[in-house]
């Protein structure tokens, strides 16, 4: 077998077995299951705002304290005008000291609120107030649409919008991005975390120490030879190895089961080397 018909195998076994551990832990129905790997695309600016501002929480250390002190993100919507990118620009420009205060006197978030520029706040305001600034460039939702398609219809171009939007958007790095175009709904973009990096180095479906990049071509790889999305492949080892099942709520707590990317990896090991000695 040649390598090309070699690495085909492996990420499509690789695939079927993740996807067989995930419904195999029973914590979902099928049909919810399968909602997790369809995306729900945005329909307006203001949508679009709100998981930018969403996806900003998800840099380092972020998620934890700025989503915790807030008791979730939609809680801004009261100091950024209903998450309208322009109405943002015009009050705040890049005043993110401004904003900082607004939120603390308003919101009123838990725990402790540094100011130094390079803690957690400042930071994620620096974020939200570029994240406006950039989508104020657009009519609405359709032109940011038409924008994102320039890049996403040809596969010689897409993984540049990425680096654009890392460029643009203060605090984003290439997962950030990719994070917020697959949320945004554009399914043949994944986002390189760190339960999708160690999943596929573990299995071989990329090299040990891969760059978010790397990562990401082997996810779209993958999602190539199975016959999915990358956003499909993303969710099933995402999900593996987060343990959060977001859009189920079990006492109105998002259900986390902790996360089985060890659990898997052994598991998919051992099935794949018995697939390989048995020629299947």
């Amino acid at each position: 077998m040649n390598t090309d018909r070699k690495q085909i195998e492996l990420d499509r076994r690789a695939y079927r077995l993740a996807k067989e551990y995930l419904a195999g832990l029973r914590v979902v129905s099928e049909e919810s299951l399968e909602e997790y790997l369809q995306s729900s695309p945005a329909t307006t600016l203001e949508d679009i705002y709100l998981r930018m501002v969403e996806a900003a929480q998800n840099a380092n250390m972020l998620a934890g304290v700025i989503g915790g002190a807030l008791g979730g993100g939609e809680r801004l919507s009261a100091v950024l005008f209903g998450f309208d990118p322009k109405a943002v620009s015009k009050k705040y420009d890049v005043d993110w000291s401004a904003l900082f205060t607004d939120i603390k006197t308003r919101l009123k978030p838990r725990g402790k609120l540094r100011r130094a520029k390079r803690c957690i706040w400042p930071r994620y305001c620096r974020a939200v107030l570029s994240s406006a600034q950039f989508l104020s460039q657009f009519k609405n939702a359709k032109e940011f649409s038409a924008w994102v398609e320039f890049f996403d219809s040809d596969d010689r171009a897409r993984l540049a919008l990425p680096f654009l939007l890392k460029e643009k958007v203060d605090g984003f790095g290439l997962a950030l991005a990719c994070d917020l175009l697959k949320e945004l709904g554009y399914v043949r973009f994944a986002k390189p975390d760190v339960h999708v990096k160690a999943q596929f180095a573990a299995l071989g479906l990329c090299r040990n120490n891969a760059s978010d990049y790397e990562v990401l071509e082997a996810v779209i790889r993958v999602a190539k030879h199975v016959g999915v999305t990358p956003y499909n492949v993303d969710k099933v080892f995402w999900l593996i190895g987060s343990g959060k099942f977001y859009k189920d709520k079990r006492n109105g707590k998002v259900l986390r089961i902790g996360s089985h990317r060890q659990k898997f990896i052994n598991h998919a090991r051992k099935e794949l080397q018995l697939m390989s000695r048995n020629g299947r």
